[in-house]
């Protein structure tokens, strides 16, 4: 059974889908309707910008959304059997397998991506690697602290992201240190993803979710939130809306994709970080990662 998996934010890079464009008439005619959609040419940004224009939040998610719908829709042979994506890349897993339309999952992504900037402009939040540790004890340590900060990535075995207030996110770090950790460091992003911190986020992403048409898919999103195969329209925008607020069960995804029988695993979108994930959470399964030839 064939599973692709779909990045999230910070998997960009300049020139990222320059070669679809040129190359595909599909991916030219999605490329340009996307600028109308968005009402800027966030092409121009993809395929010329900087790294710093890159990472602005009206562009990042939407570029990185784009990246992988267009190539998965324009890959020979795509039947996908079980599908999934990291944080942002659940949006792209709901267009692959036919839950979201092309412009509804980027109005969505769109949507989000400013939600979520709002919500970090509030107050001061970040995020933190962890490498090293046992989950338990990460987890441990964060209920330890005062203040806010929640595991918020569980990526593979030794390897988890936290998230919270600022303050609290750094004692957190010379906690988990103390505690053993190889190495415990801040990460530089706006704001503190997938905890308590993106309540006004999700509630204004809830509306826009629940305004949305979701149809069937034709197989099974391991969706962040449960880490279990869903297939009813109405769990997945449920799931969809506690995600912003909800740590990202990437480990437990992919676990439970090679219990129900996954035998390979293709990352569609910009860059290799879910294929190196998936090999350190289980070392004999395939990875395959897509790209337009």
């Amino acid at each position: 059974m064939k599973a692709y998996v779909f990045p999230g934010q910070g998997a960009q890079y300049t020139g990222m889908g320059k070669d679809l464009y040129e190359n595909s008439a599909l991916a030219k005619e999605l490329f340009e309707k996307a600028n109308d959609i968005l009402g800027f040419r966030i092409t121009d940004t993809m395929f010329e910008g900087t790294a710093e224009e890159l990472k602005e939040t009206k562009v990042t998610q939407p570029a990185v959304f784009l990246h992988s719908v267009i190539l998965a829709k324009t890959l020979d042979n795509f039947k996908p059997d079980m599908v999934a994506g990291h944080s942002l890349g659940e949006f792209s897993a709901l267009v692959a397998n036919g839950a979201l339309s092309f412009e509804d999952g980027l109005k969505l992504v769109s949507q989000r991506a400013l939600a979520m900037q709002k919500a970090c402009e509030i107050a001061p939040s970040t995020m933190a690697a962890v490498l090293g540790l046992d989950d338990k004890i990460v987890e441990e340590v964060c209920v330890s602290i005062d203040g806010v900060v929640v595991a918020a990535n569980y990526n593979c075995p030794g390897q988890l992201v936290i998230s919270g207030e600022f303050s609290a996110v750094e004692k957190a770090c010379e906690a988990m240190k103390a505690a053993g950790a190889k190495r415990a460091l801040l990460l530089p992003v706006g704001g503190a993803f997938h905890s308590p911190m993106m309540e006004p986020a999700r509630e204004e992403l809830a509306a826009a979710i629940e305004a949305t048409t979701f149809s069937t898919p034709i197989c099974p999103v391991y969706q962040n939130v449960t880490a279990t195969a869903v297939t009813s329209a109405e769990e997945i925008k449920k799931n969809l809306i506690i995600q912003l607020t909800a740590p990202v069960k990437w480990t437990q995804s992919v676990q439970q994709m090679i219990k129900d029988g996954a035998t390979s695993f293709t990352e569609v979108g910009p860059g290799k970080v879910l294929v190196g994930l998936v090999n350190k959470i289980d070392k004999e399964i395939e990875t395959i990662s897509a790209y337009y030839i």
